[in-house]
């Protein structure tokens, strides 16, 4: 898998039929390394997981790795885990019960953290970025120089 990294973020519309339309700034990269093949999975912060196939296979093979002391978090990443390709109109469908898990109704955000995206609520978002700020930063980022 070569080597891509996801970063900011994108204000975007769940269609009527629970389709988001993949920013064009990700597409050429989830094409060269997904084949526009995607894995959508929960996040415990009540947002969604979206993986290019190769990356959720590598987080996968971590997680069946995990002992039995997180059968929890493995049931929640793979049991709620769906296979989804980008379609010709460059949309995704998003599974209804991932969408109502995450309280996707119409306007969210989708966030590039890395080797994944994020899709969350755009007000939940707000909201959760609102209490990071109000937690104050963490000292391992105290020292670093912005």
């Amino acid at each position: 898998m070569s080597h891509f990294v996801f970063q900011g973020s994108s204000a975007l519309t769940l269609d009527g039929k629970g389709r988001i339309t993949v920013p064009a700034r990700h597409r050429e990269v989830l094409s060269a390394t997904a084949a526009g093949q995607l894995t959508v999975t929960k996040h415990p912060h009540r947002c969604l997981l979206v993986f290019p196939r190769p990356a959720w296979e590598s987080f996968r093979e971590k997680l069946m790795t995990l002992p039995m002391g997180a059968e929890g978090w493995r049931r929640i990443f793979l049991g709620s885990a769906m296979d989804v390709e980008i379609d010709s109109g460059a949309r995704v469908l998003i599974a209804p019960e991932l969408r109502a898990w995450a309280g996707l109704e119409r306007e969210v955000m989708l966030l590039g953290m890395g080797q994944r995206l994020e899709l969350w609520d755009a007000a939940k978002l707000a909201t959760h970025e609102d209490q990071v700020i109000e937690q104050g930063m963490p000292d391992a980022l105290k020292d670093h120089v912005f």
